[in-house]
């Protein structure tokens, strides 16, 4: 068992080129060892075209920690019927450079640029994201209308609706 997995300019870097040439964009590496652990705690490396829809946790206990480590990256909240309620730009040493998101939150996360990485720390065990917590006011990854929602998503502003 390895006594120490750090967390430095190697690691980033790795991450960030094979985000690059990932066909969705992006790219994680696990600290935790088992996808049943009781702490999630991983790198997810993005960029710019990667599309991560939005979803929710609806379980009481999966919260969701996120801190920039590199690049910057857009965050925005709706409400159930797909109004923006929040929208924060995350980057390291900015004015916001980490965010709890409660259980049952919707939200997407965007790289605004290349190279962008994320630390994600929540609840385990995994659950992959089944399709009732996609939001169906969005579109989904396979569609036709990806690049034009994250266009959307990059100028909305707070009360606005995706048409």
């Amino acid at each position: 068992m390895t006594r120490l997995k750090r967390l430095d300019a190697t690691l980033l870097a790795d991450l960030s080129r094979q985000a690059l040439t990932s066909p969705r964009q992006r790219d994680n590496y696990n600290f935790h060892p088992r996808p049943d652990d009781h702490v999630q705690r991983l790198c997810i490396a993005l960029e710019p075209d990667s599309y991560v829809r939005p979803h929710r946790h609806p379980e009481a206990d999966k919260w969701e920690f996120l801190v920039a480590l590199k690049g910057r990256a857009l965050l925005l909240l709706f409400d159930d019927d797909g109004c923006v309620s929040e929208r924060l730009t995350l980057e390291p040493m900015g004015k916001v450079s980490g965010i709890e998101i409660a259980p049952n939150t919707w939200h997407t996360l965007l790289a605004e640029v290349t190279g962008t990485v994320i630390l994600e720390v929540k609840q385990g065990p995994y659950i992959p994201v089944s399709f009732s917590n996609f939001a169906d006011w969005s579109p989904r990854e396979s569609s036709g209308n990806v690049t034009h929602y994250q266009a959307w998503c990059r100028t909305a502003r707070l009360g606005d609706y995706y048409r």
